[in-house]
């Protein structure tokens, strides 16, 4: 083969990674244009939380919204619900501190 064919077949080569290359990139494109579009569509978290814990039947924490120690048996509740469950002797979460939020002084 001579030096010019050698040539040809590198730049050829090269072409199919560059192609390559440019498919992946816009697949990867395409999978954080969705991720995207799926964090401006989740709903916005509730400002207070109910944790069922494990009895479904009454609650055993009141937590803010955003607490990292909710559980997953939590429901989002408005504040005039979260404030009767505090009244109703409810345990306020220790670490989020719902009372304090609510402006419940013990």
């Amino acid at each position: 083969m001579s030096r010019l064919a050698l040539l040809r077949f590198l730049e050829r080569v090269q072409v199919r990674d560059l192609e390559r290359t440019r498919r992946w990139i816009a697949d990867e494109e395409k999978r954080e244009a969705e991720r995207q579009r799926g964090i401006a569509a989740r709903p916005l978290a509730p400002d207070w939380l109910l944790d069922r814990g494990l009895n479904r039947d009454s609650p055993a924490y009141v937590h803010v919204g955003d607490c990292w120690n909710a559980g997953s048996r939590s429901k989002g509740v408005e504040r005039d619900q979260a404030l009767r469950a505090l009244a109703d002797g409810v345990t306020a979460c220790p670490q989020c501190r719902p009372d304090t939020a609510l402006g419940i002084l013990d």
